[in-house]
């Protein structure tokens, strides 16, 4: 039998601030989700270490003493690689990477680097060098101190050019280079969304690793790649879908996530596309999640920035199947009731209730849980839109009480 491929797993650190803006409960949350991102990025955390200040130090982000406790750890424990939680300035970014000594990234190169391993269409590719190049471009003097200097030789004297500016020049030339290529693929991808024809079109949105893929699966009976990894799926997927007899365009879109670098939200635009030309958005959200009411809050966040966060949604709370509550025991008088002990019945009585029935469903994708009632509301509602678009041919589709919703 042949053994397994043994994974080499990068020793590393994390680093994060306690804040003004920041507690100490969301930082190790943010800790939790940045060792996840460590993990499918191919990272081993070893280590996590974190500072209360009033704001990040300017200079090395957290205080001299803090920086010399991560030193010594990283010389005793042969760390090769320390991320930071926030975004590093130029500078920061420098004088880190001369105190340690060791390869320095922050949560935004961490996620570039994890979108570069995740493209797998030209258009991906071409949207993340993008990222990375927006990045780098301020970066490059902290990077490449040892070439600022003129060169010398034969044809090389006078004025000249800097090695850095060289390097500076090159990097803004990539820059342009891409953004010329994605105008091309944009008016592509355009014309095909024309030639769509006047389908109604439903997006699924939510969080990075809600089970969106998983979901389209189900719905579509296709193949898009499911891993419970963040940002498994990059490229858009869109399938022709038929409930009932009524046919609509469900898409697939990258996942959101909190802290998302503006390169990213900048260069993935036009894939995001999919959702502002979407007439219907299928909201997903882990339940599942402790904290699924502030993923909830980044994927509003981020709609609001594309200018889609007034459109028809639909809250599918996904994972159904896998949601654990702590028990509570209303005779022990010394333990208070909070959502951690909210049973689902519960949560559907809170601020879920102000959503409406038909906007919102509880489901598991991966059982097929609620799999006829999730049916039977997005029946509905693509209905609505559709007979509002075409009103002379409504009486194709049914109203919902007349349709067979049960799988085949």
């Amino acid at each position: 039998m042949l053994e397994k491929e043994k994974i080499d797993f990068e020793k590393t650190i994390l680093v994060g601030v306690v804040t003004q803006n920041q507690s100490e409960e969301k930082l190790l949350e943010y800790l939790e989700e940045l060792a996840f991102l460590t993990h499918t990025a191919g990272g081993e955390v070893i280590k996590r270490f974190w500072q209360k200040t009033e704001r990040p130090n300017p200079k090395t982000f957290v205080g001299t003493g803090k920086m010399e406790e991560i030193h010594q750890y990283i010389q005793e424990n042969d760390i090769k690689t320390v991320i930071f939680d926030d975004e590093l300035s130029p500078a920061q970014q420098k004088n880190i990477t001369k105190i340690l000594n060791c390869k320095v990234l922050d949560r935004t190169n961490l996620i570039l680097d994890i979108f570069a391993q995740r493209a797998q269409t030209s258009y991906a590719r071409t949207q993340v060098e993008l990222a990375q190049c927006q990045y780098l471009l301020p970066r490059l003097s902290g990077m490449w101190t040892h070439l600022e200097r003129q060169r010398g030789g034969i044809g090389m004297r006078g004025p000249g050019e800097t090695e850095i500016e060289t390097d500076r020049r090159i990097v803004r030339d990539r820059i342009a280079l891409l953004k010329d290529k994605l105008k091309v693929i944009d008016k592509q991808m355009s014309v095909q969304r024309s030639n769509r024809g006047a389908m109604v079109r439903v997006a699924l949105v939510g969080y990075t690793n809600v089970g969106k893929s998983t979901l389209m699966n189900a719905i579509s009976k296709s193949e898009v790649f499911v891993e419970n990894k963040l940002f498994a799926t990059l490229d858009t997927t869109v399938r022709k879908v038929v409930v009932g007899n009524l046919p609509f365009l469900l898409s697939d879109t990258v996942g959101f996530i909190r802290k998302l670098p503006t390169q990213l939200v900048e260069s993935f635009k036009s894939t995001l596309d999919e959702v502002r030309e979407a007439d219907l958005l299928l909201h997903v959200v882990d339940i599942s999640h402790p904290e699924f009411e502030n993923h909830i809050e980044s994927v509003h966040q981020i709609l609001k920035e594309i200018k889609s966060d007034d459109k028809p949604t639909i809250m599918v709370f996904n994972k159904i199947d896998a949601y654990q509550n702590i028990p509570y025991d209303p005779s022990d008088l010394t333990v208070e009731k909070t959502s951690k002990n909210f049973t689902i019945q519960e949560w559907k009585q809170t601020w879920m209730s102000r959503l409406g029935e038909e906007n919102t469903l509880f489901i598991s994708a991966t059982e097929k849980q609620n799999f006829e009632e999730f049916r039977k509301k997005v029946y509905q509602q693509v209905r609505n839109i559709h007979i509002t678009r075409f009103p002379y041919n409504n009486f194709l589709y049914p109203d919902v009480a007349e349709v067979d919703f049960k799988e085949n």
